[in-house]
């Protein structure tokens, strides 16, 4: 088993000269593997730290806190004469939208195309060892790229990342034509153009989807409230994740535990001693804010109503479900990647099942319409 050769050249491209001799001399490539690394693990300000590329001769790393403009790139994204080449692409997309505006087009998502040959393991690592023989290093997997300067072998493991990208994406490429489902591929990776970045929602209730806020009530969720606030505050003058200042587990412990005083706090054991010396006042100071707030402040969880029972809805469901199973053991393909059961529940409510029906389904595509939908239909008009 060969491991990914930390020895092969690359291009640092740490200076705005050096960058635009790369493009000049890299002109218009047939295809581009392309690949970010950011730091929302360590940092409460994300952005993009690292841009990796990758023709098929040669590799190159983008530092965009030295090379601040990176508009031959956007183009390059953009050029439907250059095929984009990604690994997961969806949170590349994002991101490159939100700190350039960039899009791209001609897309082709070498872990799109794994699930749509039902590879039992869609991972990059995974691929790559599979197919290529090669062994990826994971040891900078959460690596803080935000830092410099960057050690060698973060560059290393970050240049690995799209070299073999181009040799991968021919492999799978005609995966699919001998699968018959290039179209598919095509497809999923034309609806994949359109990804952009969308900001997050409010923050306000965001301390409501904490895992184990539904376990506390009244003064405990608001002590809760206000240990969220205090840690987005500390976390943002800090400039670093959320949960490196205090864990969600951590802060559900002490709005359950109420403590009022340092040796109550520590007695939780919800941090470390350098957190209890360090933090442990301002912490306290939350909960105090949160044992005082009145009565008509209290937050609660919004009161759902479960929709009636229907029970000719579950049937048809159920027959949904199997008929989706018996296909994708046949193709075979995981069920999900076939059709979600988010896909089905919305066929399953049409008043009057039909081929016009399924097309107007958000979501739906056109190759689950050809492989599937007949049998879908007569499931959801059965009964």
């Amino acid at each position: 088993m060969n491991s990914a050769n930390p020895t092969e050249s690359f291009q640092y491209l740490t200076t705005p000269d050096r960058y635009a001799g790369f493009f000049q001399a890299l002109q218009r490539p047939g295809l581009l593997a392309v690949d970010t690394e950011a730091a929302s693990f360590h940092r409460y300000r994300d952005r993009i730290y690292l841009v990796q590329l990758s023709t098929r001769e040669q590799t190159a790393i983008i530092d965009p806190l030295a090379v601040p403009e990176l508009d031959r790139l956007g183009a390059l994204l953009a050029d439907p004469q250059v095929e984009i080449v990604f690994h997961d692409a969806d949170y590349d997309l994002r991101i490159l939208h939100r700190d350039y505006g960039f899009t791209a087009t001609s897309l082709f998502d070498t872990r799109i195309a794994a699930q749509l040959l039902n590879e039992p393991g869609i991972g990059l690592a995974a691929l790559l060892q599979k197919y290529l023989g090669i062994r990826l290093d994971k040891k900078y997997q959460r690596a803080d790229w935000s830092l410099r300067p960057l050690l060698p072998g973060m560059l290393d493991y970050a240049a690995a990342d799209t070299r073999f990208l181009p040799r991968l994406r021919d492999i799978l490429a005609e995966g699919l034509r001998q699968a018959g489902r290039w179209h598919w591929a095509e497809e999923e990776f034309r609806l994949l153009e359109a990804t952009r970045w969308s900001p997050a929602g409010p923050r306000e209730e965001a301390y409501l989807r904490i895992k184990g806020a539904r376990l506390l009530k009244g003064q405990q969720l608001a002590v809760l409230r206000e240990l969220f606030e205090w840690r987005e505050v500390a976390a943002s003058e800090l400039d670093r994740a959320p949960f490196r200042v205090l864990m969600n587990e951590a802060m559900v412990t002490i709005a359950r535990g109420l403590p009022e005083a340092l040796e109550a706090l520590g007695e939780l054991r919800a941090l470390s001693p350098d957190q209890l010396r360090r933090r442990g006042p301002e912490i306290l100071e939350a909960v105090a804010r949160g044992l005082e707030s009145p009565p008509e402040s209290l937050p609660s969880f919004p009161r759902t109503r479960r929709p009636a029972p229907d029970a000719a809805y579950e049937a048809r469901l159920e027959r949904l479900k199997a008929v989706r199973n018996q296909a994708a053991e046949r193709l075979p393909l995981a069920p999900g990647v076939l059709c979600p059961n988010g896909l089905l529940e919305a066929i399953g409510r049409l008043e009057a099942p039909s081929e016009d029906g399924l097309g107007a389904i958000e979501g739906m595509r056109n190759w689950q319409r050809e492989v599937l939908g007949t049998e879908l239909l007569a499931a959801a008009k059965a009964g």
